[in-house]
């Protein structure tokens, strides 16, 4: 697929004929990154919503259409709205949202260093995202994503501040402080409140309520900046990722097939929820034990050991952990992580 990666199409106040009658007819309509403003009661400020960072997360724009065309007219937001629509190739291949980025492309959320790197397309549209974030001097930014595999909603910042939990507030109930620097779209300074959400389960009903109902308040909420917290947050500070190390085989399965490598429990996506107690059962993993894993802290050290335990080839929990975003996405877990994790 030839991509240009210095297209990106503005469209301001778009009637039916361009939204079409579902979000899905109005993203095969769509050639590239694409920019929507919709014009608010008050002009000279703008909130921003980014989707589809990732092309196999739907639920931001499906949150997005519904908004757009839920009634006869546009709606009128209480400031200028702009939402970004980002990886529309990857998220146009059939079956549709079923990549998360184009074969033998780049991770886009991974390519915001800030830096033009030569001969780096993702790179460079990246820059093109952030241009069209920062040209509108924000007074907030939601990047809008789904779980990898199915789970709870919850939201990611850089930094917590009363204005960042009000805007967790109007989408979910726990915030995560993240210090990983992987290139995300949310390491940027954009001089506002920003936050990640994820929605939940892509395929879930749930999760792109989820996303609507965040949406939908925020923008016809006529507070400015300081708004009211919608509920309580929970915060959970600094969760670690678990990593496969290079060519480390995985598979998925209900019980031992004796494979080199690791084999995880294929109902994994079930620890999204709660806690995982001391000894629970999460797979089989070869000889190699825990060192086919790294689980790095915030010093650069490898604490896999004081996480996770290897009995009779049994990988467990040597304490109780909670788990985020375990998938049973195979490609996800080998080019990504197999998921986060923090003490409890």
């Amino acid at each position: 697929m030839d991509i240009d990666f210095d297209e990106i199409t503005y469209l301001k106040n778009p009637g039916s004929l361009l939204l079409k009658a579902d979000y899905i007819q109005f993203l095969m309509t769509l050639t590239g990154p694409t920019v929507i403003d919709i014009t608010g009661s008050v002009q000279g400020k703008c909130r921003v919503f980014t989707t589809l960072l990732h092309g196999n997360e739907p639920s931001g724009l499906i949150a997005m259409h519904r908004w757009l065309t839920a009634n006869e007219q546009l709606p009128v937001p209480t400031t200028n709205v702009r939402f970004i629509i980002c990886s529309v190739e990857a998220a146009n291949i059939s079956p549709l949202f079923s990549r998360r980025y184009l074969d033998g492309g780049k991770d886009i959320n991974r390519c915001f260093s800030g830096d033009k790197i030569p001969d780096c397309g993702f790179c460079q549209r990246a820059l093109l995202i952030e241009k069209a974030i920062k040209e509108v001097n924000p007074e907030l930014l939601v990047d809008l994503h789904n779980c990898a595999g199915s789970g709870p909603a919850f939201a990611v910042a850089p930094m917590i501040t009363p204005e960042v939990l009000s805007i967790t507030s109007y989408f979910c109930q726990t915030l995560i402080l993240s210090g990983l620097q992987l290139g995300t779209l949310m390491e940027r300074k954009f001089d506002c409140p920003m936050i990640t959400v994820k929605c939940g389960g892509s395929k879930d009903e749930q999760s792109h309520h989820v996303a609507y109902q965040g949406l939908k308040q925020l923008t016809l909420n006529k507070q400015a900046k300081t708004f009211q917290q919608n509920r309580a947050v929970d915060i959970i500070y600094r969760p670690l990722r678990l990593e496969l190390k290079p060519h480390t085989p995985l598979t998925y399965g209900d019980h031992d097939e004796g494979f080199s490598g690791v084999c995880i429990k294929s109902n994994i996506e079930q620890l999204n929820y709660g806690i995982s107690r001391k000894d629970q059962m999460l797979g089989w993993v070869d000889d190699k034990g825990l060192d086919n894993f790294v689980l790095i802290d915030e010093h650069g050290n490898n604490v896999i050991d004081g996480h996770f335990s290897c009995r009779k080839n049994i990988l467990s929990c040597a304490v109780d952990l909670r788990i985020f975003m375990a998938t049973e996405n195979k490609n996800i877990a080998l080019n990504d992580c197999l998921f986060y994790v923090i003490k409890v």
